[in-house]
């Protein structure tokens, strides 16, 4: 049961590559089809081969698929209205940052890393015809508990991942999101100086 994908295209001030300027996040998953296993190995992959500093590669994935224990451990830790959407993803992702190395010395840029990998996953997604939404909303030492992680690894955002589903499945201020403008600040006001 695929849905065709909705032109949501971003409206920019200046030109994009189009799989940026195409790329959203719905909250509408096909809750009945399966991850497509080499998609979702290339997203991966694209986060693998992000940037990193001094190619640390702070960054871990907790990798869920729907209908499996650990996917619905990962969405028992959801808050709120992220509980009624993101459990028809076919797949659920943790992305954890790397925050300290084994000997205790932090790993500053962790954050920033696994942001960069998070975008890779993203983009390469998108371009294969995948859906993405990423989430802020979960309790954190919920996943540490599901997944047992030491304290030097720090749950960040759980990500949804799948195929578009059909957007009238959504409750009515769910679905009302996905079809709205979609808007971003003005370049004018996001860069802080330029010279």
């Amino acid at each position: 049961m695929s849905t065709p994908v909705l032109d949501r295209t971003a409206q920019t001030e200046f030109p994009v590559l189009d799989v940026l300027a195409d790329r959203w996040s719905p909250r509408a998953f096909d809750p009945e089809t399966p991850i497509d296993e080499g998609k979702l190995s290339s997203a991966l992959e694209a986060a693998r081969w992000s940037p990193s500093a001094n190619n640390s590669q702070p960054w871990r994935f907790i990798v869920a698929r729907r209908d499996s224990a650990l996917h619905q451990g990962i969405h028992a830790a959801l808050m709120g209205f992220n509980q009624a959407w993101a459990g028809d993803a076919a797949v659920l992702i943790v992305a954890v940052a790397e925050t300290a190395r084994e000997d205790g010395t932090p790993i500053t840029h962790a954050v920033y890393d696994l942001g960069q990998s998070i975008a890779h996953l993203s983009v390469q997604a998108h371009h294969d015809g995948l859906v993405v939404h990423q989430m802020s909303g979960f309790v954190p030492q919920q996943i540490r508990e599901l997944a047992g992680l030491d304290e030097r690894f720090a749950p960040m955002t759980v990500i949804a991942l799948g195929e578009l589903g059909d957007i009238a499945a959504l409750p009515e201020p769910l679905a009302q999101r996905e079809t709205a403008p979609r808007v971003r600040r003005p370049i004018d006001q996001t860069v802080l100086l330029s010279a």
